[in-house]
């Protein structure tokens, strides 16, 4: 190969300003994932609003470039991966092993598992990204921002339209989630009733990010949720709740946390099995093209700027020599405990864990990312299969013996590796997301790679005193002397109660096992409808259609549904290609505009210490306000659509 470019025509991209600048956003945009995450269990991706800050900031500044912005939110992107940690450490709180979140220990989990993270999905970027047509809507989204914001200053009519549509639907999420937290419009919708006596019912989530990412990963992801929807909800819930007690509501979101959730985790499993068997190949293929790459690159030949990744010597010996610190942190964590006679073995068998489920986890998440998203990845759920799977290898070296002492001991170390693991998970899922947005404005990958080390080690260390704040002050449900207005750390709840469970015997394998064979006939399913040349319904789509909330997945379908009508309106038109990019960025702005606000109330929130900061009216307006809010959402999504296709016709 030849180089395509050099780098002086490229202009500015790993600069010092960009590393300051992405380090400052990432230390923000990880203290509000922090709070945000154990509050609620979820978190926003932090890519776009960053490029978004960027763009605004460096435009002032000589000399920038698409690039280099595009460096900023690479950076600023391990913020909203990385936090995700939370859904793992506060466990070791709530089963008392630590009582605060110690600086080193805190760091060194978090640190280390990330920079395992970027080293492990290195060799995928040419499989997952490359020679793959997965849709990637966050990394493509991304690009889109940085497209316009680059080109917006040329003055081209598409340009001027598309940046329109990028602020005018930025806006228009940004107001709707204002008055969603004002309490003046609700932020879900639902209905919950009887069926015979069990329960069910019907949910979704008022959010335009959620509908503007349905839009992104087209119509086969959105059907194929929706099927998952229909299997957990109205299939699973009406059998598994009949006679039980309480009222729809509460019974119907115990049942579903208690057993169905268990069964999306198992589909979940099999379907990651499965995606690991189908990608193996083109993994296998990526990493020998790496190696040689290398090789050429050693021997002196010149690689296209784009095809330059970190080399795969790097990978294998970094890989290998962060075995040493994880090493050490681990004996200190067993050292002077009741599992101390073991250290060897159990130290040998969690390396040897973190780098085979490690690997099988970068490449499932980093499919999941270019499936449905790094931010709608179910990465709780891959935290839920790491736990038991770590669980199950403790069983396996010192078996179920040993009194409450030791059963503590390991459900924390278990925790631990598995904090390790779930490191690795987020950021191979965020940084294969990032690659794609290099890919498409042009960027150099190893650059890319090294910039989203460096924002593993900004996250890392802000993590930790957030989490120490948020204790002290808040504490956790179900941690000693939590207060009455505890974070609900659902996921560190949950994946804290698993591994007591494998450990102590007490584990719903039963609904984990039915989902595995519901898994098996849903890859049958879809395999026989790519024979046959009709819509495909992957899998994990399913599992995590099974495996997350109601309204969280609803919002999605539609959006996916909405998308899909647009887009045969788009191909219709004479500039086909620009209408579908309008689409995009239609989309691209819902997404926008509630992650910048996700910003600014996260901060709200935590200065003034009020759970609704912002709400202006009583508990009286209560019942009225879902029901203003389903039309104003409704409402303003058909008028942005109306809008953007008024644009198309409108630009020659």
């Amino acid at each position: 190969m030849t180089e395509i470019t050099s780098a002086a025509e490229r202009g500015r991209e790993l600069t010092l300003r960009a590393v300051l600048l992405g380090g400052l956003l990432t230390l923000m945009f990880t203290a509000a994932n922090v709070y945000l995450g154990l509050k609620v269990g979820l978190t926003f991706a932090t890519s776009i609003p960053a490029a978004v800050i960027s763009m605004a900031l460096l435009r002032y500044m000589a000399g920038s470039t698409i690039l280099e912005n595009n460096i900023v939110q690479t950076i600023a992107s391990a913020a909203g991966t990385l936090a995700a940690i939370i859904f793992v450490l506060p466990g070791l709180v709530m089963v008392g092993y630590w009582q605060g979140f110690p600086m080193i220990e805190t760091t060194a989990i978090t640190m280390l598992g990330g920079i395992l993270g970027v080293l492990f999905s290195v060799p995928l970027r040419r499989a997952l990204v490359v020679d793959s047509d997965l849709p990637y809507p966050e990394g493509r989204a991304a690009a889109e921002v940085l497209q316009v914001g680059a080109a917006s200053a040329e003055g081209a009519e598409e340009n001027r339209a598309g940046l329109s549509a990028l602020l005018w639907n930025s806006i228009i999420a940004a107001a709707f989630t204002l008055l969603t937290q004002m309490k003046l419009a609700g932020a879900e919708v639902a209905r919950w009733f009887a069926v015979g006596s069990g329960a069910t019912g019907i949910a979704g989530g008022l959010a335009f990010a959620l509908f503007g990412v349905g839009h992104l990963v087209g119509l086969s992801v959105g059907i194929a949720q929706l099927v998952g929807l229909i299997t957990g909800w109205w299939v699973l819930l009406p059998i598994l709740t009949q006679g039980g007690t309480g009222d729809p509501e509460t019974l119907a979101n115990t049942v579903f946390r208690a057993d169905v959730r268990f069964f999306g985790a198992g589909v979940i499993a099999v379907a990651a099995i499965w995606t690991l068997i189908r990608i193996a190949g083109p993994v296998l293929g990526g990493i020998r093209s790496a190696m040689a790459a290398s090789r050429a690159r050693q021997g002196g030949e010149a690689l296209a700027i784009e095809e330059q990744d970190i080399s795969i010597n790097w990978v294998f010996g970094g890989s290998l020599a962060l075995m040493l610190p994880i090493g050490w942190l681990l004996w200190t964590v067993l050292a002077g405990g009741p599992l101390a006679g073991s250290s060897m073995i159990l130290i040998a068998g969690a390396i040897l864990f973190i780098i085979v489920v490690g690997l099988m986890i970068a490449s499932v998440t980093g499919y999941m990312a270019g499936l449905i998203g790094a931010s709608n990845s179910p990465v709780s759920g891959i935290g839920i299969l790491a736990i038991i799977a770590s669980s199950l290898l403790l069983l396996g070296l010192l078996g179920r013996g040993g009194g409450e002492e030791e059963i503590a001991a390991m459900v924390a170390y278990a925790l631990i590796v598995t904090g390790l693991v779930f490191g690795i998970a987020t950021i191979s899922n965020d940084n294969l997301q990032d690659l794609k947005t290099g890919q498409l404005v042009g960027a150099t990958p190893w650059k890319q790679q090294v910039a989203l080390i460096i924002g593993v080690i900004f996250g890392s260390i802000i993590v930790p005193p957030v989490l120490n704040v948020l204790n002290e002050t808040l504490g956790f449900v179900g941690a000693p002397g939590a207060g009455p207005n505890a974070l609900a750390a659902p996921q560190a709840g949950l994946i804290s109660s698993l591994a007591q469970g494998v450990l102590g015997g007490n584990l719903n394998w039963t609904m984990l096992g039915y989902g595995a064979l519901a898994g098996v006939g849903f890859i049958i399913v879809d395999a026989l409808l790519g024979r046959a040349g009709k819509l495909r319904l992957p899998p994990l789509a399913i599992g995590i259609g099974v495996y997350l909330p109601m309204a969280v997945i609803l919002p999605v379908v539609i959006g996916a549904v909405g998308g899909w009508f647009y887009d045969r309106w788009a191909a219709k038109r004479p500039n086909a290609g620009f209408a579908h990019r309008m689409g995009v960025l239609t989309a691209t702005g819902m997404i926008v505009g509630e992650s910048l606000f996700g910003v600014l109330y996260a901060g709200v929130v935590a200065g003034s210490g009020s759970d609704a900061p912002l709400a202006v009216v009583g508990d009286g307006y209560a019942p009225y306000a879902p029901w203003v809010g389903l039309i104003l959402f409704v409402g303003l999504v058909w008028l942005s659509y109306k809008r953007t296709r008024r644009l198309v016709v409108a630009t020659p």
